[in-house]
C-alpha cells in the first residue's frame, strides 16, 4: 500500500471540484434565503424583551400548586388509557399491514405491497396532533378521538420497524418448515413468528412509551387527558398550575420510559 502527502483536493477531478463548489454556493444562498424570510416574520422587539419576560412567568410558577395535584389525577388516567388503547389499536391494525409490505410475506409485490406501503406513509406523515384536530371534528371532542389519533399515528411506526423485522428474518428456518408441507399459515406460525417476537414486543412497547409523550398534549385540541386542564391553566394565566401539571408530566414521561426500558430489556 502506498501512501502520499499530496493534499486530497489533488485527487479531484474538475467536475467534483466544480459540483463541491456548487454545493457550496447553493447552501449559502439557501442560509441567505432562510435569514431573511425569518427576519419578515419576526418581531425582534418581543425577542429582545423574551428574557424579562420568561423570568417574569418562570417567577408566577414557583411555587407549583400542589393543592391541584388532587384534579389531575382523573385527566392523568386518562391520558395513560389513551395512550395504552391507542397503541393497542395502532398494534392490531399495523400486524397485517406489517405482513403485506414485507417483499417475503406480501401476497403481491406489484399491488399489495405498494398499497401497505401507501398507509404506513400516510401515518407517519401526519402528526397525532392532527389527527386529533381531524377527529375532534368528525367526531366531537372526548377520549375516543384520542385514542383514534394515537392508534392512526402508531400504525406507520409499528408496521415499518416490523416489516423490516419480517424481511430480515432467517429464510433457511422458513425453508425448512415450507418443506414439511405446511401451508402458508402455518409458516407464518412456526417460521416466522417465533423470530419477529422479540421485535414485535420491543417495537410495541417503545410505541407505547412514545405515545404517553404524545397524548399529553391531545387535550389542546379537545382530545381529553392532562392536556384539557393544560389549556384551562394557560387560559387563565394559572402559571403555578401549569408548574404542577409540567411536573406531573415529567414524572409521567420518567416512570414510563423505565417500564419501557425494563420490559425491552426482558424481552430483547
Amino acid at each position: 500500500m502506498t501512501t502520499s502527502s499530496s493534499p486530497v483536493w489533488q485527487y479531484r477531478t474538475r467536475k467534483q471540484t466544480l459540483l463541491r463548489w456548487l454545493g457550496w454556493f447553493w447552501l449559502v444562498a439557501l442560509t441567505v434565503f432562510c435569514w431573511q424570510l425569518m427576519n419578515e416574520n419576526t418581531i425582534w422587539a418581543f425577542v429582545s424583551d423574551a428574557p424579562a419576560q420568561a423570568a417574569d412567568i418562570g417567577s408566577r410558577m414557583f411555587p407549583p400548586a400542589w393543592s391541584y395535584v388532587g384534579e389531575l389525577w382523573q385527566p392523568l388516567w386518562d391520558t395513560i388509557n389513551i395512550a395504552t388503547l391507542g397503541t393497542l389499536l395502532g398494534i392490531m391494525i399495523a400486524v397485517p399491514v406489517a405482513f403485506l409490505a414485507a417483499s417475503n410475506t406480501t401476497p403481491s409485490v406489484r399491488f399489495v405491497r405498494p398499497l401497505a406501503l401507501l398507509i404506513i406513509v400516510a401515518s407517519r406523515s401526519i402528526n397525532a396532533l392532527i389527527w386529533a384536530l381531524l377527529l375532534v371534528a368528525i367526531i366531537g371532542p372526548g377520549l375516543l378521538a384520542g385514542i383514534i389519533a394515537i392508534g392512526l399515528r402508531s400504525i406507520g411506526f409499528v408496521a415499518k420497524l416490523l416489516y423490516e423485522a419480517i424481511e430480515e428474518i432467517d429464510v433457511t428456518q422458513v425453508e425448512a418448515v415450507r418443506a414439511t408441507g405446511a401451508s402458508g399459515a402455518q409458516v407464518i406460525d412456526y417460521a416466522i413468528v417465533p423470530q419477529i417476537l422479540p421485535a414485535f414486543w420491543g417495537i410495541s412497547v417503545f410505541r407505547w412509551d412514545i405515545n404517553i409523550r404524545e397524548s399529553t398534549i391531545l387535550g389542546l385540541v379537545g382530545a381529553g387527558g392532562l392536556g384539557i386542564q393544560l389549556n384551562a391553566s394557560l387560559a387563565t394565566l394559572a402559571w403555578n398550575q401549569v408548574a404542577t401539571i409540567f411536573l406531573l408530566i415529567l414524572g409521567t414521561v420518567v416512570v414510563s420510559e423505565w417500564v419501557s426500558a425494563r420490559v425491552r430489556q426482558a424481552v430483547l
